[in-house]
């Protein structure tokens, strides 16, 4: 059984699920349907729920990759490890030689998408996002959780934008050349360039056809009332969204199921409106010095290229 070769880190909400699709695709690289198993992150806090599925022990996880050839590169994506403490050090001590990617976003463009992100995943309650950030001091102390976040970090969104701390853990642990730091801006311009970068970084051929992706976009709910109606039937809270769920599990075929709730999100969704402009000032203001370590820990101009020059 084969370790991964190379590991996408995160953010989430940073072009990982488009990378993750993209580099899959390609002939000389094997990457496993289930996208985050999640395995090398056991410090985050995690629920039966959400383990449920994912492998618990190092030969099921190994197994994930046990369709791939000799001559494939393999690799596995958890957005979240980055984030964990814990990952760094086990995914050094698993594949001494591996290649890590990860993304960096405008912490501003970035909470906002994460947060629009958990609450269209059920585990935030808290539509508002300034309303969910003042939230956070009551939420490290393990109070203030919706019943459905069966992983609580994702809701310290402030948390997140730790970008020279998180790189620091992988640095720590495996030569800087095995580390590769890309920027969601190039990516979102230059979707190609960027991909076909990651590729020279793997030791494969950056040569081969390469489709386009935009996959997990971000979006809005409609309404809080429709949601909340859709998101009771979709967990099976109360004893009519219960039946009613049963009801539909028996009478519809599954590919009949599928299209109905596709259709749904179309309705339930539209494209998120911007962040308030007071709010992100103040974060803007609150995330500048993070920007400016970052700029100087990475040799990039992250402040201009982000607007923070602007800034107080």
């Amino acid at each position: 059984m084969r370790a991964p070769d190379f590991f996408i880190v995160g953010h989430r909400k940073c072009g990982t699920t488009a990378l993750y699709e993209m580099l899959r695709a390609h002939p000389q690289i094997y990457m496993p349907d289930l996208k985050e198993p999640w395995f090398l992150a056991r410090d985050l806090q995690v629920g039966a729920e959400h383990l449920s599925g994912l492998p618990q022990t190092l030969e099921q996880y190994l197994a994930l990759f046990s369709a791939a050839t000799p001559e494939q590169r393999i690799g596995e994506a958890t957005p979240s490890y980055l984030l964990s403490h814990a990952a760094p050090m086990e995914i050094a001590k698993l594949q001494p030689r591996a290649r890590v990617i990860a993304i960096l976003r405008e912490p501003v463009s970035f909470v906002h998408s994460l947060h629009l992100q958990t609450v269209k995943n059920h585990a935030e309650t808290e539509t508002d996002l300034r309303t969910a950030l003042e939230l956070e001091p009551l939420r490290r102390e393990g109070k203030a959780i919706p019943r459905d976040a069966v992983r609580p970090e994702d809701l310290l969104y402030s948390e997140h934008v730790r970008y020279v701390e998180q790189l620091r853990r992988y640095h720590a642990v495996l030569p800087r050349e095995q580390v590769l730091v890309l920027i969601y801006d190039d990516f979102r311009r230059d979707n190609l360039s960027t991909v076909r970068r990651v590729l020279r970084f793997l030791d494969v051929d950056d040569k081969q056809p390469i489709e386009e992706m935009d996959a997990n976009p971000t979006v809005r709910v409609r309404s809080g009332r429709v949601y909340e109606l859709m998101r009771s039937l979709y967990l099976g809270r109360g004893a009519a969204p219960r039946a009613a769920k049963t009801v539909i599990k028996t009478l519809l075929p599954r590919d009949v199921r599928r299209r109905a709730l596709e259709a749904t999100r179309l309705s339930l969704y539209t494209k998120p409106r911007p962040p308030d402009e007071a709010l992100a000032l103040e974060l803007r203001r609150r995330f500048k010095g993070e920007v400016v370590a970052a700029s100087e820990y990475l040799g990039r101009d992250l402040v201009s290229l982000w607007g923070y020059n602007r800034i107080d």
